[in-house]
């Protein structure tokens, strides 16, 4: 059965595609559909949703259109938790994959720097990072970063442990191949797949964290948000429930689509754990 196939099978992974597709396409489609900026006051503030025509989210505060702030933060949210997965990603497997392959001294020195990023909370970590480098996308994405590749780094390590004295690595090393190589083509490849699962999984993370470091005020002034538009909205929810309810309800689709997906990825590049689970 084809990886396609073991993943249609999961119809949660399947309604999770659809929504983040869903979410990409909003996200695309932005520019196109509100070319001007979302910050741009377009009508009178406090508009309900659906009250004047060519404005169904409603406006804010601010009298600007909430669905164009919606619709362009799916961009700043999309972009900041795969790219931030990304660096992550490129942060972790290198040193898991050292660590669990060589063993021994390094192993202990590299786990012990992980462990130093484990021992303050993510989230506060994070704040501390951005509050530093003052906040701006690209800081918020090496905030988030540099909190998030401990697992990844463990994840690897422990992969690489249990497949460096398989018979084809041995093989590779009797045939002269160097270290390097055999961690490159022979290893690596075979732990590609749960790499894949805890980076959708990472992302979602991500999108909420960066949507919590907005929320605080720690977002990029410069860019719209969904957390932001939540954080703004907080005190007027009784006045105008639309302005929190809309992004919060964009960050839980666009997390929940994520874990679904992330659900599907494991079962489809892993049919044994789905066969045990099922």
């Amino acid at each position: 059965m084809s990886f396609f196939a073991r993943f249609a099978q999961n119809r949660g992974a399947l309604i999770g595609l659809i929504i983040l597709v869903a979410i990409i396409l909003m996200a695309l489609l932005a520019p196109v559909l509100y070319p001007e900026s979302p910050w741009r006051m377009v009508q009178r503030p406090f508009l309900a949703p659906m009250e004047v025509e060519g404005f169904w989210l409603g406006t804010d505060t601010m009298g600007r259109n909430v669905a164009a702030g919606l619709m362009h933060g799916a961009w700043v949210s999309l972009l900041i938790g795969l790219v931030s997965t990304v660096v992550a990603l490129a942060i972790g497997v290198p040193l898991g994959a050292v660590a669990g392959y060589y063993g021994g001294l390094i192993d202990d020195a590299l786990m012990r720097f992980t462990e130093f990023f484990q021992t303050i909370p993510n989230f506060a970590l994070a704040i501390v990072l951005v509050a530093i480098m003052q906040p701006s996308v690209t800081s918020i994405v090496l905030a988030i970063a540099l909190v998030s590749w401990p697992p990844v780094a463990r994840l690897v390590r422990a992969e690489f442990m249990s497949l460096r004295h398989r018979e084809y690595v041995e093989a590779a090393r009797l045939v002269g191949q160097t270290n390097r190589t055999i961690i490159l083509r022979q290893i690596l490849p075979n732990t590609l797949s749960p790499i894949i699962v805890l980076a959708s999984l990472m992302v979602a993370t991500a999108i909420l964290l960066e949507s919590a470091l907005s929320f605080l005020g720690l977002g990029d002034p410069n860019v719209m948000s969904w957390g932001y538009m939540i954080g703004a909205a907080r005190t007027v929810i009784r006045q105008a429930w639309w302005l929190s309810f809309f992004p919060g309800l964009a960050i839980l689709l666009t997390v929940l689509a994520l874990n679904l997906v992330g659900e599907g990825l494991d079962d489809a590049l892993n049919p044994k754990l789905a066969r045990e689970r099922s």
